[in-house]
């Protein structure tokens, strides 16, 4: 069932399709080679996963932004939801039940750098035809934006049923080969160093310039590289631009989530109308506001955190 059928569908900026998860997170000195354990900090729990992250920040940011996601009716799903409606997510979509909620295992070294193991749970059960039923959600966003911690057909399912007129944004994390009608759907496709490589192999090229050729020949209507301390590319087939933006320097803690961060930061931006170099300009901002604080959804930054950048 979903989590508040009574509630009916406004305008929305965002509507956020994805995971919602139960983040795990321990501090380590260093992460452990294969077959080593070491010892951590206490075990923190936080609110997480990639679709639950967007849209709470997008929410801080000041957009008017849902959720279609999956949790376990448990206490883990309890606490994601009580996340999103802090944030003033609206959770219409949220269906409970099925399985668990997922987990994410954290270790975070002291430089800020993760590593993420994902047990996927209830958003393995997010379906095709739970896209279906929502499409009165769908309706009702200028922008839809998903990753790759639900089923692959659930993604396809959500370029394939988008409206006319609403914007795709995908950032396939974790990479997975990616349909060529999705592929054509995505404006933009959202990528780091690492996904950019996995989806073009040994076409993958030496510079972000590079990449981002090769990744729009593939169908995308744009592109964005993320490039962490370097900033982002931002490539639009329509105006030929291929623009690098950098980031402000800070002093980073965690990196857990900060790609969320920035990617709904652009999603939503892209929804008023801004042009690509415009809205990843604010996105790496907002991106690099969030590496300044520990964990993910609670670094999120406000509009006016970012503005003193």
């Amino acid at each position: 069932m979903y989590e508040n059928e009574d509630s009916g569908p406004a305008r929305y900026d965002l509507l956020v399709v994805g995971s919602a998860n139960a983040d795990l997170v321990i501090g380590v000195d260093r992460r452990p080679a294969p077959g080593e354990t070491v010892l951590g900090s206490d075990l923190a729990v936080h609110p997480g996963g990639k679709g639950a992250n967007q849209a709470v920040a997008a929410a801080r940011l000041g957009a008017r932004t849902a959720l279609l996601a999956r949790v376990g009716d448990d206490a883990h799903g309890r606490l994601l939801l009580e996340s999103q409606r802090s944030a003033g997510v609206d959770t219409t979509g949220v269906l409970v039940g099925g399985a668990p909620t997922g987990v994410a295992l954290i270790t975070v070294d002291p430089t800020g750098d993760n590593s993420i193991v994902v047990s996927p749970g209830a958003n393995a059960r997010l379906t095709p035809q739970d896209i279906r039923a929502a499409g009165p959600l769908l309706s009702a966003a200028r922008v839809v934006s998903v990753q790759l911690e639900i089923p692959l057909d659930t993604v396809v399912e959500t370029a394939r049923v988008l409206p006319a007129g609403t914007r795709l944004v995908l950032n396939p994390s974790p990479p997975a080969p990616l349909p060529a009608e999705v592929l054509a759907a995505c404006d933009p496709l959202v990528v780091n160093e690492h996904e950019a490589r996995f989806i073009l192999g040994q076409d993958a090229g030496t510079t972000p310039e590079s990449w981002a050729r090769a990744l729009t020949a593939l169908g995308p209507r744009s592109v964005v590289i993320t490039l962490g301390a370097g900033g982002a590319l931002a490539a639009d087939t329509r105006t030929g631009d291929c623009v690098r933006v950098p980031s402000p320097e800070v002093d980073a803690v965690d990196t857990t989530g900060a790609g969320d961060a920035f990617t709904a930061a652009l999603a939503w931006r892209l929804g008023l109308g801004e042009a690509l170099p415009v809205a990843t300009a604010l996105a790496v901002r907002v991106g690099a506001a969030a590496v300044t604080r520990e964990g993910a959804q609670a670094s999120f930054p406000t509009a006016e955190e970012v503005g003193a950048l």
